[in-house]
């Protein structure tokens, strides 16, 4: 048995009744009513048949859906994996670095490119990082400080996850430089990301070591659950681009977050009209 949850920002009672009648439900409550960012609701005992009616009336509504089965908890999921850039905060930290060096737009046309999968990964991050060579150390400071935001709903989300006693795990094809900066701040277990090489404060345009690119991402997320002895159906991934989306085949709820058209297209999940909070009401 599966219960449907409905999320956006605003959600009409008369077509929650409509969804409750798509879907076969024959109970409507709301989820976490406070808590998150946004409506929630549960729709009980869903038909998973009836999906293909259900996404086309929320896409048509504005409204973010999921088919969960009725026994999951937020209690069970003991990892939790983020991709940084455009999922955990709402920046692409290359793109902002690239316009203290006043490139952003080259730069940022590449990017856009790679995370719709039009690009290969590595080579399309070794050509955006050589032409970041020259630059100050110090304008990541200035990125990290004036432009990095969180996306909305991650402390929440975050929170509960750790107060349910599960594990988190950041894991970027951006930079150490910024990851080792959040780990803290928010608490998280682990933190992977590449990194940028600098000699006398400015950067050298090349990456130091193994590039974490979309197997990378993938890999350290099994490692991460063999490690805490979890089932694949306790972990939850979270990612926007198509160098996530190995990541998000292997977990066992794989969450594209504002994703790109191809992410969204091949992941179990979508959030793209609520926050990262959205994953909470999945488990409520």
């Amino acid at each position: 048995m599966h219960k449907l949850i409905i999320q956006a920002p605003e959600i009409a009672t008369q077509n929650l009744k409509r969804l409750a009648q798509l879907a076969g439900a024959d109970q409507i409550s709301a989820v976490r009513p406070g808590a998150l960012g946004h409506q929630a609701f549960k729709l009980a005992h869903a038909d998973i048949f009836s999906q293909d009616a259900v996404a086309a009336f929320c896409a048509e509504a504005g409204y973010d859906h999921a088919f969960i089965p009725v026994s999951a908890r937020l209690a069970d999921i003991g990892l939790v994996v983020m991709d940084m850039d455009s999922t955990l905060i709402t920046i692409e930290c290359i793109d902002e670095i690239a316009d203290m060096q006043g490139i952003k737009p080259q730069v940022a046309a590449i990017t856009e490119r790679s995370m719709r999968g039009e690009l290969d990964f590595r080579q399309s991050l070794t050509e955006r990082v050589a032409l970041l060579a020259g630059l100050p150390q110090t304008a990541l400071d200035a990125v990290y400080e004036q432009r990095l935001q969180l996306m909305p709903g991650a402390e929440t989300m975050l929170r509960a996850v750790q107060a349910a006693g599960g594990k988190t795990l950041l894991i970027s094809g951006g930079f150490t430089f910024f990851t080792d900066k959040l780990k803290p701040r928010l608490n998280l277990t682990r933190a992977i990301a590449n990194v940028l090489g600098v000699e006398d404060g400015k950067l050298t345009g090349h990456i130091v070591g193994d590039i974490v690119d979309a197997q990378t991402k993938a890999d350290e997320l099994v490692r991460m659950r063999e490690e805490l002895g979890l089932r694949p159906d306790q972990v939850v991934a979270m990612g926007d681009g198509a160098n996530d989306l190995r990541m998000l085949a292997v977990a066992g709820y794989g969450i594209a977050c504002h994703a790109k058209p191809l992410v969204k297209a091949q992941a179990a999940y979508a959030l793209d009209h609520t926050g990262l909070d959205g994953m909470l009401a999945y488990f409520d």
